[in-house]
């Protein structure tokens, strides 16, 4: 029960969201703020065995099949500088910052500190970025960033922890781990990617072809973790040759594989957000002796370093390589807004937290792990502070910034003519079809295959016409209007119809799915 009312009051306050300015991940976290001090509200503890293996894996995988594999290798010089680089710097000098400002905390553990709070969230700067429009360059990047900097961060703390329990590293032994996960992590990816494919190709039914596709990050996730390798850059991996490839998949699994997935995204990222919120009284009652303005203090102050680092990290990662006379004709010029941008979106997340919670209660030889919740206090703070002040002052900052709004018009007209040569090639195909009498059909049947592609053709070329001056609807708008209307006629007569008794509801399901695909059609061919 407290698990379903957990995925249901998340949703909700989810829901209702979307109709406020405030971000969604920062009023989730508040509800289960608010929440977690309701009597008789049970403790939610964040538990890393679930957390990292059962909810991590579908979030990157969901993210990493909608991104692009093609804009990402383009910018793969700041994705690693910001994925690998930067959490890798952040690990270091919050760790150094945390065991000069903390008395007593060894710098092993503090070290330990730096690793959790090092990778920002895979979904709130995104979130973000998408709902403001932001450029698709820095879109991509933070996207980037978000799917790999999990990992760097998780190796670095497994070698961190090491070293705080006793159980003795070396920096060479830190870095050759860290290079066994990362390519073990890829290679796993690079094994598994085709064979799902061809799976996925081959298997004749769409809820199968579904029921693979929910199964795969977790797969993914698994086998790279049983050979020691990084799960999260093998699911990263996967997701994105399958996205890139997606186009090979039926029409049915396509169309059902989004819906699934979008409701999976929405439900976990809800519960995430609210989880964070959740753990506040656990985190307190562990703090111990520390609290009032020491707490406060530490809190503050590593806050104010994990957000001034990313600052220090991503200006000379962004200006110095262009000293190139190379990298500036590539990428072309660059103001400041945009590394601004980038660092002040560092917002921290669940994955912090769970990493947070992994941290063993004792050392070697049994002595309690040093100020273990404290960091996990430390932990909770930066997280919270990060989605509150980030969170919340992100997008006025970009529309401050005024960033290049989006060309429409361009991109409609490029939409136009790629739809326009595509048009070109299936009519040719069409005709050297019923060329051949194996494939001849009646004039109306053919003259209707024509109709549909050019009305295809012609769809988007409208959406660059003038708006009604009446009604003030642009041409597409009105025709999706009208073709909702006939369809909503259709809906009536069929229910009556069932309702009558003259056809079953078998037929009448059959019925009304055609009239559902019918008007999606008509929605996608007008947005």
């Amino acid at each position: 029960m407290p698990l379903l009312l957990l995925v249901a009051g998340s949703a909700a306050v989810a829901a209702a969201g979307r109709r406020v300015p405030v971000p969604v991940p920062l009023l989730l976290v508040a509800a289960g703020l608010a929440v977690s001090y309701v009597p008789g509200v049970p403790d939610y503890t964040l538990d890393p065995h679930v957390v990292l293996p059962l909810l991590l894996p579908p979030l990157l995988y969901t993210a990493a099949t909608d991104s692009s594999y093609l804009d990402l290798r383009a910018q793969a010089r700041p994705v690693a500088l910001l994925s690998v680089g930067y959490v890798l710097f952040a690990t270091f000098v919050v760790g150094c910052a945390a065991y000069l400002i903390v008395p007593g905390l060894p710098l092993t553990a503090a070290l330990v500190l730096g690793a959790v709070v090092a990778p920002p969230d895979a979904v709130a700067a995104t979130a973000v970025a998408r709902r403001v429009g932001l450029p698709s360059r820095i879109t991509t990047i933070l996207q980037g960033e978000s799917l790999v900097n999990d990992a760097t961060a998780i190796t670095a703390f497994k070698v961190a922890l090491a070293a705080a329990v006793g159980e003795g590293t070396t920096w060479a032994g830190g870095i050759g781990e860290f290079l066994i996960a990362a390519v073990g992590g890829v290679g796993v990816g690079l094994v598994l990617m085709v064979p799902l494919h061809w799976l996925r190709t081959h298997l004749t039914e769409a809820l199968l072809q579904n029921t693979l596709s929910l199964l795969i990050p977790f797969v993914a996730y698994a086998v790279a973790e049983q050979v020691h390798a990084s799960g999260v850059l093998a699911v990263v991996v996967v997701a994105l040759y399958l996205g890139h490839r997606a186009w090979e998949v039926d029409f049915a699994t396509r169309l059902q594989e989004e819906a699934v997935w979008k409701m999976v995204a929405f439900v976990l990222e809800s519960a995430v957000f609210a989880l964070i919120g959740l753990q506040l009284p656990v985190v307190l009652r562990g703090l111990g002796e520390i609290e009032g303005l020491d707490a406060a203090w530490y809190a503050l102050a590593v806050f104010l370093v994990v957000a001034v680092a990313r600052f220090v990290w991503v200006y000379p990662a962004t200006f110095l390589p262009r000293l190139s006379a190379r990298v500036r004709a590539r990428e072309g010029a660059l103001s400041w807004k945009a590394p601004f941008v980038i660092g002040w979106a560092g917002m921290r997340g669940v994955v912090s937290l769970a990493i947070a919670f992994s941290i063993p209660l004792t050392v070697h030889g049994g002595a309690p792990f040093p100020e273990r919740n404290l960091v996990l206090f430390l932990t909770f703070t930066t997280v919270i502070g990060t989605l509150v002040v980030q969170g919340v002052s992100l997008p006025p900052l970009i529309r401050l910034l005024k960033f290049p709004a989006h060309d429409v018009q361009a991109e409609t007209l490029a939409e136009a003519n790629a739809q326009a040569q595509a048009s070109r090639v299936a009519e040719e195909r069409l005709d050297a079809l019923l060329a051949d009498e194996r494939n001849t059909l009646p004039a109306p049947l053919a003259d209707r295959l024509r109709t549909v592609l050019e009305r295809r053709r012609n769809a988007v070329w409208e959406r660059l016409g003038q708006v009604n001056p009446v009604t003030g609807e642009t041409v597409d708008d009105t025709y999706r209007r009208l073709s909702r209307e006939m369809i909503s006629a259709e809906r009536e007569v069929f229910v009556r119809l069932r309702d009558g008794r003259y056809i079953d509801d078998e037929m009448l399901r059959t019925l009304l799915r055609r009239l559902d695909l019918e008007e999606a059609a008509a929605y996608r061919e007008t947005t």
